[in-house]
């Protein structure tokens, strides 16, 4: 990749217009990633749900925002930007301590729970399907952080599976273009 510029940052979009709120995005992601109950890197929320004609769904996940909270706020720096704008943390470093989650206006990151009382372990996000820390999309990191299709040249998982494309991916000037037509 080349110095990070700020066109060629990776980003979501939903189209508020064409998702229908299927949660096909939802669960092609959990599945792919054999995600554990309770944790969900992407959702469908709907807005005004129930009032005839003013029902608005979108899909959510990490937006690997430009200046991630998540990642000013964390005490052990376990996140880190790549240079196509990808926010990924390294769960050998995480502590579970829950900054990131409080500082993350999307709710992205989420914490496994085990046992009656709750404890957290590791953060768990939205990788954009980057897979880890690791360029060596061995097993162990596809067991630990899930696939890593960007690699492969593939869009995320979700976005690929998404039945009315509401969900693009892509460098955002492209996506700015596609939109503007």
């Amino acid at each position: 990749m080349s110095e990070f510029n700020d066109n060629n940052r990776l980003t979501f979009y939903c189209d508020d217009d064409r998702c229908i709120d299927c949660n096909g995005c939802a669960v092609a992601c959990d599945e792919a990633h054999e995600l554990p109950l309770g944790i969900r890197r992407r959702r469908v929320i709907t807005l005004n749900e129930g009032v005839p004609g003013e029902e608005i769904s979108t899909s959510i996940a990490c937006m690997h925002c430009e200046d991630a909270p998540c990642s000013l706020v964390c005490p052990v720096d376990c996140f880190y930007i790549r240079a196509d704008g990808v926010v990924l943390h390294d769960k050998d470093i995480c502590i579970g301590c829950g900054y990131c989650l409080y500082a993350c206006p999307f709710g992205a990151p989420q914490f496994p729970r085990e046992g009656v009382f709750g404890t957290k372990g590791s953060m768990d996000k939205c990788t954009m399907c980057a897979g880890g820390p690791l360029p060596t999309n061995s097993e162990a990191e596809r067991e630990e952080y899930g696939q890593d299709r960007i690699s492969e040249g593939k869009v995320p998982v979700c976005a690929a599976m998404c039945s009315t494309k509401a969900l693009l991916v892509g460098e955002s000037a492209m996506i700015e273009k596609n939109l503007r037509r």
